[in-house]
């Protein structure tokens, strides 16, 4: 078992700016995500991770992409760091699904929820996820992954009960959290860490993000945005 392991949001997707599930439906970064893998790849490089693992799904394997090159490592893919199988709502929006699941969708804002519409239990989600951790080999290991599968392997590994993984505030797109392992367990060192917002290029050229680090705070504004930021959460709640 590793003793750090970076979880690392894939970049945005269109599905991402059309407020739609995505679960494990394939669509691929769009430019802004592109931009997000390659800056974020700087920065996570400083931390000489020894192994890339990343879920197979195109967005995850494109924003491995460049960090695995820049370190000169292949990226490992592995199945198990797939997003959360939404059944039914994947590739809806969520006033879609709210017309066509109403009262699977009340349940899912109000946090009652579990397994809408054929969706994959949180707990199997947590157990793949885990499991595909347990077989990395090195000292320093980034996950490239999802939303909801960063939020439940996060809480599985500091031991919260499943109700109590609200309490992982969510990963906005390119970001990741930091956990290091020692004697007497996993600890959260830092959460959604990554490049601060694009700025204005000069004289009307295109933003480009910046390679500094940001905080959670920074990105407020941009996870309540995100269809695909948050696992379940409360009323309110950005879906995935």
């Amino acid at each position: 078992m590793p003793a750090r392991v970076l979880l690392w949001r894939h970049g945005r997707t269109r599905w991402n700016v059309e407020h739609r599930f995505q679960g494990q439906a394939d669509p691929p970064l769009d430019e802004v995500g592109a931009r997000q893998s390659v800056v974020g790849a700087r920065l996570l490089a400083t931390y000489a991770p020894d192994v890339v693992m990343s879920s197979d799904l195109c967005r995850a394997v494109q924003t491995a992409r460049p960090l695995a090159d820049l370190l000169r490592l292949p990226v490992a893919l592995d199945a198990r760091l797939r997003e959360r199988s939404l059944g039914p709502w994947e590739g809806l929006t969520r006033d879609e699904v709210g017309r066509r699941h109403p009262e699977e969708y009340a349940h899912w804002l109000a946090g009652r929820e579990d397994r809408q519409g054929g969706s994959e239990p949180r707990a199997e989600l947590a157990d793949r996820a885990f499991a595909a951790l347990a077989g990395a080999a090195g000292e320093t290991v980034v996950l490239v992954t999802h939303s909801a599968t960063a939020i439940a392997l996060t809480g599985r590994l500091l031991g919260l009960p499943l109700s109590g993984w609200r309490a992982v505030g969510p990963l906005a797109n390119g970001r990741w959290s930091e956990l290091t392992r020692d004697e007497h367990g996993w600890r959260l060192r830092a959460h959604n860490v990554g490049p601060v917002a694009a700025l204005p290029g000069r004289d009307g050229a295109s933003p480009e993000p910046v390679a500094a680090l940001a905080s959670t705070q920074d990105t407020a504004a941009d996870v309540t945005a995100d269809p695909e930021a948050v696992d379940a959460g409360p009323a309110g709640a950005p879906a995935r």
